[in-house]
């Protein structure tokens, strides 16, 4: 088996590349060990980020990203998931965290792939002093563009 990463931006506008996009995402899952994998990155408006967190997940208002893994079928299946984004909140963040957007955008698709692998951390403050948003800072100081990094937000 091999990976494939799937890449869709209709109706938005990002400021990353498609090849790019499937680069960070196949970096983390080469960095997590996993070899075979299917995973879609949908980068989605604002409505409808807020709509995917209120059929899915319960939650009224919109976020930056949304992650969905697939249960593995059996030893050695291929690890499943989609991952979607929402740049405009992206963007919003950016600026408020003084980071640019792509920096962004490579934080969001190695938080929503590490999700689909199955790393999760608490929905406080704590998340940021967790083994998931460590990682996900060493793998965005590696991947980042400009190598720069922002630590708790």
């Amino acid at each position: 088996m091999s990976t494939a990463i799937g890449v869709s931006a209709d109706g938005v506008r990002i400021a990353i590349s498609r090849a790019r996009v499937a680069g960070v995402a196949r970096s983390v899952l080469r960095s997590e060990g996993v070899r075979d994998a299917m995973l879609s990155v949908s980068f989605v408006s604002t409505r409808a980020i807020r709509a995917l967190n209120r059929a899915h997940l319960r939650r009224d208002g919109i976020t930056d990203v949304i992650a969905f893994s697939f249960r593995r079928t059996g030893r050695g299946a291929p690890v499943v998931g989609d991952v979607y984004i929402a740049p405009d909140v992206a963007r919003a963040s950016a600026r408020a965290h003084g980071v640019p957007i792509r920096e962004e955008l490579v934080r969001l698709i190695v938080h929503g792939t590490l999700h689909v692998l199955g790393h999760d951390h608490p929905n406080t403050d704590a998340r940021t002093r967790s083994a998931m948003w460590r990682k996900q800072e060493r793998l965005v100081a590696r991947l980042a563009r400009n190598g720069s990094r922002r630590g708790a937000r």
